[in-house]
């Protein structure tokens, strides 16, 4: 499968990124193609298990000590791993991103003895992680969360309930977000790692969504956690959140940057081969517009994903640029893939079609992690803050 690779000569890559990325779209085309599986819990654990073998899932975790491939994750090859997966195939991309999301809050806030329990099982792809932030009433409004942790003796009790959480009924492990309450709003939540097979964990519902991944709803009914569970101090909840998804967040970028390359290849394959009125589609200036326009779209959204991941790892705080790319690459690849579908004309929207499973699965990127509309109002902030600052100097 052809895929434009010039971007990898960028500044923001050192070689070891260009031969990472190089050598992971090899083992991509060779190991998982582009197959789909209609039961998709098993897909997953296979994915995890075949990332977890051939290496790729070392980079999920920071700390050569607990199984990661660096002392610190590395958010350019994050972001390289998730594009090039996503070119390939969703599934494998999702199965590798819900291993990062899923134990970074343990390796930017666990204890020792909580990261040689889990990270080393997270990088081999033996144990399955998730990240369960999200309420029925408590999306984007994280203050409003009321899950509850109440602290009895050298245990928390946590009750409530937990949706749209990935990989929900098949981890092994959750990191939970729950009310502790040293203070009001954001202010009180802490973070807990709660093994799945915990009495008083019980998975509520399995959610079907239009591109199938595993997803569910988990309640806490008296379930007790050890305090030695808990990920930073107690009211720290909200940090540890969102410095997990400052790492991530730029890697959702990535993966939408993925899936507008494999468009914009099906496009043009398409475009160079369709006879029509003695020519071919590609020959029409009215298909070309729509091309440069997803090849200026796609160059747009890696200048800003990679941009926000160089920043990441120069030590910068990237909380506004990792917004910006999110926003765009996400938005722009609905754009670049809803031309896709209609260059496909009828064969676009047949079940199954590349660009039909492309347009499944660009459409909730849109939303998780930080829906469009929460990094419009993120980067706002940061830009009137930046502004005040600079008029206080």
């Amino acid at each position: 499968m052809h895929s434009d690779t010039g971007y990898l000569d960028w500044p923001f890559f050192e070689a070891s990124h260009r031969e990472l990325a190089q050598r992971l779209d090899a083992w991509a085309g060779e190991s998982i193609g582009d197959a789909h599986d209609s039961d998709v819990d098993a897909a997953c654990r296979a994915l995890v298990r075949k990332l977890g073998k051939d290496g790729w899932l070392r980079y999920t975790v920071g700390g050569t000590a607990w199984g990661g491939q660096f002392d610190a994750i590395d958010t350019r090859a994050v972001c390289l791993l998730r594009e090039t997966l996503s070119r390939h195939s969703a599934l494998a991309d999702f199965a590798f991103a819900m291993q990062g999301l899923g134990s970074g809050s343990i390796t930017l806030h666990g204890t020792p003895e909580l990261k040689q329990r889990y990270l080393g099982r997270v990088a081999s792809g033996e144990a399955i992680a998730a990240f369960a932030l999200s309420e029925p009433d408590s999306g984007s409004d994280v203050a409003a969360m009321k899950c509850a942790a109440r602290p009895d003796g050298d245990h928390y009790v946590l009750e409530g309930e937990k949706t749209w959480i990935s990989n929900g009924g098949i981890a092994d492990f959750y990191v939970v977000f729950a009310r502790t309450g040293e203070a009001p709003g954001s202010r009180g939540l802490s973070a807990f790692v709660v093994d799945a097979a915990t009495p008083g964990l019980e998975i509520a519902e399995r959610i079907e969504v239009i591109a199938p991944h595993p997803l569910a709803t988990l309640r806490f009914t008296n379930c007790r956690v050890a305090a030695t569970q808990r990920l930073g101090a107690p009211g720290q909840g909200f940090k540890v959140a969102m410095q997990t998804l400052d790492i991530f967040r730029t890697s959702v970028a990535a993966a939408a940057l993925g899936l507008a390359r494999r468009a914009l290849c099906e496009s043009l394959s398409r475009a160079t081969s369709r006879k029509m009125f003695g020519g071919v589609l590609a020959d029409f200036q009215i298909t070309q517009a729509k091309l440069a326009a997803m090849a200026t779209a796609i160059d747009a959204s890696a200048l800003l994903t990679y941009r926000a991941a160089w920043l990441r790892d120069q030590g910068a705080k990237v909380t506004r640029e990792a917004a910006m790319a999110k926003m765009h690459a996400t938005e722009s690849a609905q754009q670049v893939i809803d031309a896709a579908v209609q260059i496909w004309g009828g064969c676009g929207v047949v079940s199954g079609h590349p660009v039909e499973r492309l347009y499944r699965e660009i459409r909730a990127l849109r939303i998780y992690e930080g829906a469009t509309e929460v990094q419009q109002l993120i980067i706002a902030r940061e830009t009137l803050s930046a502004f005040g600052a600079a008029g206080a100097a």
